[in-house]
């Protein structure tokens, strides 16, 4: 016999989710994101062979030609040279435009959605019913808004997902980022998913001893109900840890088993990812 799911409503044969199972899939989909991080990194891919201090330093290189380019040629290169960079890496492209690019365009579309009509310039068509100027130049603006920001986040996403967190904080403290900070990204790293886990676990718990769908203002005291004990178990869980870290000798420092080895290939990737830096900076492509 089926039965409608808890917290579950169905509305015209479809079944649509009530807030705390749409919670539930919502934290379930961000710690399959990261088992997924995790997985692509060991994959035998091009990046994933290389030093992770050359890799951090040369994708910053790249990211840095692609928001100094003056050329939308120029830029629509580095964004095929980052797309190329994800497949010999063995990263679907299904991947980067659900992760990145939609996520991408949409931001930056609705920021320089203005700048198509109010940048001056060659009127090439106008907007129906309302008549307002769509310019040349205000077109380009956007695109080069567009085009930088996705380059850029595709090779930082790049860095993330063929390279093991703990070696991206190594290899950050190796090149000279302060101890402090290193620290940050990588409690904050941390405890996004064990807080993600105290949270799934509270929701499911909440779901199965629901009988009915929740009216509105039910479903909101809910809500707050739990973001207040999840926050009062995160100062806990928060002392807790600092004081069983300094126990155990921590004082900020990153260390790992494995030792960083940096090959001729890691060499000429570096100086590869340099001279396209140079070139376009130094000739202001």
């Amino acid at each position: 016999m089926n039965e409608p799911a808890y917290g579950v409503c169905s509305c015209g044969g479809k079944k649509r989710r009530g807030l705390l199972e749409s919670l539930v899939f919502g934290l379930i989909g961000v710690e399959s994101h990261s088992l997924e991080a995790e997985t692509t990194s060991v994959l035998p891919g091009l990046l994933q062979r290389f030093d992770p201090r050359i890799k951090v330093v040369a994708l910053l290189a790249l990211i840095i030609a692609a928001v100094s380019t003056q050329r939308l040629t120029v830029l629509a290169l580095m964004f095929a040279l980052a797309t190329g960079l994800a497949l010999l890496s063995k990263i679907r492209l299904i991947r980067l435009a659900r992760q990145v690019w939609l996520g991408v365009f949409l931001f930056s579309g609705i920021i320089v959605l203005p700048a198509v009509f109010i940048v001056p310039g060659e009127a090439i068509t106008h907007l129906p019913l309302i008549g307002w100027p769509i310019t040349l130049q205000g077109l380009r603006s956007a695109a080069f808004v567009i085009g930088r920001a996705e380059t850029a986040a595709t090779l930082s996403l790049l860095l993330v997902l063929t390279t093991p967190w703990p070696h991206v904080l190594k290899a950050l403290r190796s090149l000279g980022v302060p101890a402090a900070i290193v620290a940050i990204l990588g409690m904050t790293y941390r405890y996004i998913f064990v807080l993600t886990q105290s949270a799934l676990q509270m929701a499911e718990a909440r779901q199965s001893r629901l009988m009915a769908p929740l009216d509105g203002p039910a479903r909101r005291r809910l809500m707050l109900t739990m973001i207040g004990t999840l926050l009062t178990k995160t100062l806990a869980l928060g002392t807790e840890v600092h004081a069983a870290m300094v126990a155990r000798g921590y004082r900020g420092e990153v260390r790992l088993l494995d030792d960083f080895r940096t090959r001729p290939a890691d060499w000429a990737f570096l100086l590869a990812a340099l001279g396209i830096a140079a070139t376009i900076i130094g000739a202001r492509l």
